[in-house]
């Protein structure tokens, strides 16, 4: 008898979106991006004379580079969570609806807290 021959149990279908390797590169690439903008800010606190105050902390936001900078860090911060929210509601939130409901929650929330982000961002 051939190995051809032999059926093992029933034929595995692979389901889902296939966003694999570019939810994960966009996690790493994301985490980097956030790593590294909080590295610049503790830079920036550390190497600045004197106490902590809101002037100071509100002059390390108003270079227009370091806001381009904060805001491309929003976006990948939305992205980032929106990914591992979307996957855990995948995982563990079997129903359709309830699922749904989740992601469309999710969304609402974290382009809300986007859009709040910024006009503070630029209300500096």
């Amino acid at each position: 008898m051939s190995l051809d021959s032999v059926n093992y149990g029933s034929k595995r279908t692979v389901s889902g979106a296939h966003y694999g390797v570019r939810d994960w590169l966009a996690q790493r690439l994301s985490g980097a991006l956030m790593a590294a903008f909080t590295l610049i800010v503790l830079a920036q606190m550390i190497f600045s004379n004197g106490p902590m105050d809101y002037g100071k902390w509100a002059g390390i936001f108003a270079a227009q580079w370091m806001k381009a900078l904060t805001f491309a860090v929003i976006v990948a911060l939305i992205w980032h969570a929106w990914v591992g929210m979307r996957d855990i509601w995948m995982d563990y939130v079997r129903p359709l609806a309830p699922r749904l409901a989740l992601q469309f929650l999710t969304i609402v929330w974290l382009v809300g807290c986007g859009g709040w982000a910024v006009q503070v961002l630029w209300r500096l």
